[in-house]
């Protein structure tokens, strides 16, 4: 089967039968604010046309300095429902599924059972490590990914890898994402190599962060990798 016009722009950087798979594959996107929003935004016009969005959450005047599905339109509406009519903008072929609720320890593992990966965009640690948890127990890859600021971190975590723990120390923390802040470039740059680890995730593709963190500066412009005992 031939490519679709619409890939021909991902040709030489993907082969023809990767973007076929892609079309095939099955990911959730967990938190459609900041970080899901642009995630979504990318997996969509990759070609990934199975992509089930959970989020409980609705947009306020708040997550307009840096949430791309956000707009005055849009404010009050449900993040899940605006990020499956998005997608539906770009693809009329995909068929996102959106979820209206808050994952938590009770629904994490039926929210994702079925899933190819996990995109990890939410911004509480308890749900983060609920997530976690679930995935791990179901052998599902999953891409974290998280901002404060001018910074970001992005690992990938399969079955068996070094933890959350590595990361945060004991579950249910509190997070410093409010104190420092949340600026759009930030998420920007995060959501881009969430969207790439994804991408290698489902295409079985060398050189996924794993077992390592990426830090990313923007303030100095410098990435660091820190490895996960």
């Amino acid at each position: 089967m031939p490519v679709e016009k619409r890939y021909l722009r991902n040709i030489e950087a993907l082969t023809e039968d990767e973007c076929l798979l892609l079309a095939e594959k099955h990911v959730a996107v967990v938190g459609c604010g900041g970080l899901g929003g642009l995630v979504v935004e990318a997996l969509a016009r990759i070609g990934v046309r199975h992509l089930r969005l959970i989020d409980a959450d609705i947009f306020d005047e708040t997550n307009l300095n840096r949430q791309v599905l956000c707009t005055e339109a849009t404010v009050g509406l449900h993040k899940a429902e605006v990020a499956k009519r998005r997608i539906l903008e770009i693809d009329g072929k995909a068929e996102p599924e959106a979820i209206v609720s808050y994952l938590d320890k009770n629904n994490a593992a039926d929210l994702v059972h079925d899933m190819d990966c996990v995109v990890d965009c939410l911004d509480t640690l308890e749900s983060r490590f609920w997530l976690a948890h679930a995935c791990q127990s179901l052998g599902i890859p999953i891409v974290y990914g998280a901002i404060a600021g001018w910074f970001g971190q992005v690992c990938t975590v399969y079955p068996g890898d070094a933890s959350f723990v590595s990361i945060y120390g004991e579950p249910f923390g509190t997070s410093q994402h409010e104190r420092l802040g949340s600026l759009p470039f930030a998420a920007h740059a995060t959501a881009a190599v969430q969207s790439a680890e994804v991408v290698k995730v489902l295409l079985e593709r060398p050189g996924q962060i794993r077992n390592r963190l990426l830090m990313i500066d923007l303030l100095d412009g410098s990435m660091d990798d820190v490895e996960l005992a």
